[in-house]
């Protein structure tokens, strides 16, 4: 099962970078809606897959007698679906108002703030 998600986490972020590099804004805002949820998978996975047992420890002992579940990395998922959620939401509104304000998702027209026929800027001081 860990082999199963480790594949598809490893596809998730194939196919997120692929969809980064691209030069249509939509395209760019899946890429990081898929991009977090791979990144939620590999904590995930990396955590053990063992929900028979849950991480309780009994009094009588001071580490549990099995291989439980970590609650750490279920933690952390669920702090990162909150902070990719609004990661998201912001860059949609902001891709929104540009779409709104340019007429265009293509980020080679959204190139405005660098004119082309102005030198360039020094390389060096």
């Amino acid at each position: 099962m860990e082999t199963a998600l480790s594949i598809l986490s490893g596809l998730f972020f194939i196919v997120s970078i692929y969809l980064l590099l691209s030069k249509y804004v939509i395209r760019v805002l899946l890429g990081v809606a898929l991009l977090g949820n791979a990144v939620n998978l590999l904590i995930f996975t990396a955590g053990r897959l063992t929900r028979e047992v849950p991480p309780i420890i009994p009094s009588h002992l001071d580490v549990p007698a099995v291989a439980t579940a970590n609650p750490l990395p279920q933690a952390l998922i669920l702090t990162a679906i909150v902070i990719s959620f609004s990661f998201f939401a912001f860059l949609l509104v902001l891709s929104f108002r540009a779409y709104q304000d340019l007429k265009s998702d293509d980020t080679e027209t959204l190139r405005f703030a660098e004119p082309k026929n102005e030198p360039t800027p020094p390389l060096g001081y």
